[in-house]
């Protein structure tokens, strides 16, 4: 007996150490404050065998920053909230500090947990370290580096981050991005690509994302604008949101497959162009060269039909794949002011080639256009109420085109845009009214954000041109608050089954699952006959949370099934196909 005990100790010891996340309780929240140690010591610091001790902490310091010496490495689930003012709002800043060898952290959190849910809210994170200067090119906000991890981004800034404001190397990841603003950050001469929102760190931005939802955010004085998703993603939509100033391409996500763009504003967007010499390589699209435009997307290709739909595609404009996908494109507004397009033109009079010319960015492109006109071949295809309209912003907006002598908007969008073109880049950068940090001990960004007056346009039209009853775009410079509804909880309260996706599918798809408490559970699936052809979960205990199972049925036949989770005395059945 005292044998077996031993060996049954040591079995234990052994799981506890391999599997920290099952074998230590996170528990409470843990108030920071900014005049302790750096916060990257603070919840690097509180965690037991790479597990955060703490499921929440809490930023209750406003009058002074975080400083943040390292990158803060979160391989559990956890929230790091803020305590915005109840008054004005203001927001804790976490900033980027100068370390010893005058470098400077480039990535503030770094995401390896697989399956884990991390939030992020009410945070105002600052690229620029206390000397000024900034991780040139190399600055994340959040970098996500395991599959199926759900992030939610709340009314956050993120401000002079000079790279990606979220990237992500993995498969199966949620984002859920909302009432945020993303500001400036173009630091290095030629940069036309950064920084973005949120990049598909493929180049061909093929990691296989679940969701995508970004909502309620203003992107300003940025780079590419809100995602590359260019690759395999189920489920993206893109409303409510302000997009000003980009100098690339506001979205570049042609292959969506179930998409909604409604209600998002884009003002002078995709400022630099593209050639004719650009335009014949196929600089910019993954499909073949187009014209530059807001909107661009493609006909699937094999690898992405398959993926996405469940479908065995022939090649790319497959009809059978076709059908099955659903965009939606409703009531945008979009504008490109004189300043830019007296430049455009400008520009093309001066040329010395004709291959120096510029394609000038459109609504839609010719192709894409035709896409949502042929209802046969697409018949998923909508796009209705989208208008070009000024919406009028504060007189601060377009200073950023050409603002003389004010340093805080770089040499302006024009100057740089120029001088990059041109093969003359070296230090210039464009920007709205660019952060500077102040030698004070308690210095703080400053609050309200200096674009808040000016953002809040004077369009009656654009105003009232939404489908939903709120403001066009990011209704935050309206309501002063973040708008509803909120970004999702962190904790399930229901017992639900999801439909698998894709779905139909072939040979796998994923089956998604949330437990409102912790219980025994069954996940298995059926035939039409009731027979049981694969087990995924037997009876096996199961915390609260959510849960995500990608489930290969390649040796059954194609087909109908059905697959049924069971949890005590509830079951939930829904049906998927199998289509070879």
């Amino acid at each position: 007996m005292k044998a077996l005990f031993t060996t049954t100790f040591l079995f234990a010891m052994m799981v506890f150490l391999l599997s920290p996340k099952q074998s230590f309780a996170q528990s409470g929240t843990l108030t920071v404050y900014a005049n302790g140690p750096t916060l990257d010591k603070v919840i690097s610091g509180d965690a037991t065998n790479g597990v955060q001790n703490h499921a929440v902490y809490q930023l209750v310091s406003r009058d002074t920053t975080y400083l943040l010496d390292a990158t803060i490495t979160l391989k559990s689930g956890v929230s790091i909230v803020g305590v915005a003012d109840p008054t004005t709002g203001k927001l804790p800043c976490i900033e980027a500090d100068v370390l010893p060898d005058l470098s400077i952290p480039g990535i503030f959190f770094t995401l390896t947990g697989q399956g884990t849910r991390v939030t992020l809210k009410n945070l105002y994170l600052l690229g620029i370290a206390p000397n000024n200067a900034n991780n040139t090119g190399s600055g994340q906000g959040v970098q996500v580096s395991a599959d199926n991890i759900t992030l939610t981004v709340d009314n956050c800034v993120f401000d002079e981050i000079s790279q990606y404001e979220i990237g992500y190397s993995s498969n199966g990841n949620n984002f859920y991005i909302t009432n945020s603003k993303f500001r400036n950050g173009i630091d290095v001469a030629s940069a036309y690509y950064v920084p973005e929102l949120l990049r598909s760190e493929n180049g061909l931005g093929n990691w296989s994302t679940d969701t995508i939802s970004i909502k309620y955010n203003t992107l300003l004085g940025v780079a590419m604008g809100p995602v590359i998703t260019t690759g395999i993603t189920n489920y993206f939509d893109f409303s409510h949101n302000d997009v000003v100033l980009t100098s690339k391409g506001p979205l570049w996500s042609e292959k969506v497959v179930n998409a909604k763009f409604d209600n998002n504003i884009f003002y002078n967007v995709y400022a630099v162009g593209e050639t004719h010499a650009e335009y014949a390589g196929g600089w910019d699209e993954i499909a073949p060269p187009r014209v530059p435009a807001i909107f661009s997307f493609a006909q699937l290709d094999s690898t992405s039909a398959s993926i996405l739909l469940g479908h065995a595609s022939t090649g790319a404009g497959d009809p059978a794949a076709e059908k099955l996908r659903k965009v939606e494109v409703k009531n945008n507004a979009y504008f490109w002011s004189s300043g830019l397009t007296s430049f455009w033109t400008s520009w093309n009079d001066t040329a010395t080639s004709a291959y120096d010319t510029l394609y000038t960015p459109v609504f839609m492109n010719s192709e894409t256009a035709a896409m949502f006109s042929n209802s046969t071949t697409w018949p998923g295809f909508v796009e209705s109420g989208n208008q070009s309209i000024d919406p009028s912003f504060g007189p601060t907006i377009d200073k950023v085109l050409s603002p003389g002598s004010d340093t805080s908007y770089g040499v302006g969008l024009l100057a740089w845009v120029t001088a990059v073109r041109n093969g003359k880049g070296t230090t210039e950068s464009f920007s709205y009214q660019k952060t500077a940090v102040g030698t004070a001990l308690n210095w703080t960004p400053t609050w309200p954000l200096p674009e808040s007056a000016d953002l809040k346009y004077s369009s009656s039209t654009v105003k009232t041109m939404s489908t939903d009853g709120l403001p066009e775009g990011d209704p935050y410079w309206f309501n002063g608050v973040t708008a509803v509804p909120k970004a999702p909880t962190q904790v399930p309260n229901q017992f639900a089954l999801y439909q698998a996706y894709p779905n139909p599918f072939n040979p796998s798809t994923n089956i998604k699952f949330s437990l409102a408490k912790a219980g025994n559970v069954s996940l298995k699936v059926y035939n039409v006959m009731g027979q049981l052809v694969k087990t995924i979960v037997d009876n096996v205990y199961k915390n609260k949370g959510d849960y995500n199972y990608n489930v290969t049925m390649d040796n059954l036949s194609s087909g109908v099934y059905f697959y049924t989770l069971i949890q005590g005395n509830q079951m939930l059945t829904k049906k998927m196909v199998l289509l070879k």
